[in-house]
Order: C-alpha cells, then sequence, then structure tokens
C-alpha cells in the first residue's frame, strides 16, 4: 500500500487514515445557561439586520422570557447604541459577565469591551473569528433565547458563527430593492449548505406610512422578498415600515420602549419551536 498523501480523494474509502469529520462547534460557558439560539442574517449591509434583532429580543423580554444579543457584528457594533449601554463589561475566572439593560435584556458586544467606544477594531479576520467565538465560550449567559446579531454577507464571521455555535435557525432581514433580494439568495443558500434551518424572511423599509390617511407608500417599489421567500419556500414573517420615531428611539438608546407588531408573527414562530 502507497504512503498516506492525507488527500482522501486519491484513495478508497476503506484507507485506515481516513477519520470521520470532526464538530466544529464551541462548548458553551460550563458556568453559563442558554435555550435556543437564533441567528439574524443579512445579505448585505444597512438593511436593518439589528433593528430586528433588537425588536425581537424587546418582545421576547416583554413577554416574560430572559433574553440575550451575542453582537457578532464585531467591526461595526451597533447593539449597545440602541440599547444606551456604555462603559466596559466585567469579568471573573468564571468568565465575562454580559451587561444588562434596563429592562433585563443581556447583552455582549465588542463595544463593551474598548477603552473607548469609538475606537474602530483594525483586526483580520481569524482575530475577529476569534472574539465571536469567546462571546460563546467565555461570556456567562443566563437566557432561554439569545438572539445573534450576524455581521452582513457571507464571509469568515458568518462562517465561524454558523460552525462554531449551535444554532437552532436563523431569520433573514432584507430590503425591497431587487438588488437586496439577489444578495438574500445568497445567504440562504449558505444558511441551505451549512444545514442550518431558515425560519422565514422579514423585509425592512417596506414602505412609508402616510401620518394623514394610513395609507402605505412604497418608496423602494413593491418588495422582492416574497418573491425570494416563495422561491425557497419560506415564509415572509414580516413587512416592517419606515418609521422616523422607531429611529429616534435608536438614537436615543431607548429602543425597550418601542411600540409595534410588526414582528409579533416571527416572535410567535420562536415560541412555537
Amino acid at each position: 500500500m502507497s504512503e498516506c498523501t492525507h488527500d482522501c480523494s486519491t484513495c478508497g474509502e476503506s484507507c485506515a487514515e481516513r477519520a470521520e469529520p470532526q464538530s466544529l462547534l464551541k462548548e458553551l460557558n460550563p458556568n453559563a445557561r442558554v435555550g435556543k439560539v437564533y441567528g439574524v442574517v443579512s445579505g448585505k449591509g444597512g438593511v436593518g439586520k439589528s433593528m430586528v434583532t433588537s425588536q425581537l429580543a424587546v418582545i421576547m423580554s416583554r413577554r416574560g422570557y430572559q433574553i440575550g444579543v451575542l453582537d457578532a457584528d464585531i467591526t461595526g457594533p451597533s447593539i449597545p447604541k440602541a440599547f444606551g449601554l456604555h462603559g466596559q463589561a466585567v469579568g471573573s475566572e468564571a468568565g465575562i459577565y454580559p451587561m444588562a439593560t434596563r429592562t433585563g435584556i443581556q447583552v455582549m458586544s465588542t463595544n463593551l469591551l474598548l477603552s473607548n467606544e469609538t475606537d474602530p477594531v483594525i483586526w483580520r479576520g481569524p482575530v475577529i473569528s476569534g472574539m465571536v467565538q469567546q462571546f460563546w465560550t467565555d461570556v456567562l449567559w443566563n437566557c432561554d433565547y439569545l438572539f445573534v446579531d450576524m455581521p452582513p454577507g457571507t464571509g469568515d464571521v458568518s462562517l465561524s458563527v454558523f460552525q462554531s455555535i449551535p444554532l437552532d435557525g436563523i431569520l433573514v432581514v432584507a430590503s425591497p430593492q431587487e438588488l437586496v433580494s439577489m444578495v438574500v439568495e445568497k445567504a440562504v443558500k449558505m444558511a441551505e449548505m451549512m444545514e442550518v434551518p431558515i425560519l422565514g424572511l422579514v423585509e425592512n423599509m417596506s414602505y412609508v406610512a402616510c401620518p394623514d390617511c394610513g395609507r402605505k407608500i412604497h418608496l423602494f417599489g413593491e418588495g422582492k422578498t416574497a418573491g425570494a421567500a416563495k422561491r425557497h419556500h419560506l415564509p415572509l414573517l414580516a413587512e416592517m415600515p419606515i418609521d422616523p420615531a422607531l429611529a429616534a428611539l435608536v438614537d436615543a438608546g431607548n429602543i425597550e420602549d418601542f411600540q409595534g407588531d410588526w414582528l409579533n408573527a416571527a416572535a410567535n414562530m420562536l415560541e412555537d419551536k
């Protein structure tokens, strides 16, 4: 028998050197408790992924669950700003304590580890991926639902989350434009390739409600997300409006005060899982 080259494509299935594929999933901190884990993803930036993550966290918290938000968008973190969190997280020998919002939602983000929250994170891909994994392995979560606010696209960090954190499913966020619809399909196909369940799609910035008559005005034209959902046999869980009042709440760090039922169907699905 010839010497093993460690290239399994060159030998038969009976080769003794062959080994079963090893799981890349990381172990949760032994002092932590996490129930279900759901990722919120998008094919590109700027479609409101963090907004959807924040609102889902608030809705589920209002329903009486303990909620955590893992901000995996390492270079563009926005979750602490939405919840009005400042300062630095602390830790002990047991692990890192997530910071709590005023209603008790647990948050961990790069901005909560920097001495100055406006400092840029200028790290290469492997370092960023390692930080995301540490947010899972080192943080002392205690929650029924953990939402992972993913970075946009299908690059290193997204792949690291899919491979290292045991996701129970993902929600895909899009905006109405045709271009975004195409990019959404890339995110959907990536999840399918990674064998992560896709719970459904959420379309953000779908319309503006006229303040006088309530008529829906589609600034970007009729959304294309429904078509993408249909092609992949997925539900369109929400069509969210452009709401200046909601944007003002985020800017003020008061996302926990938002009013709106756009994501109730998505929250109902999570409860039913």
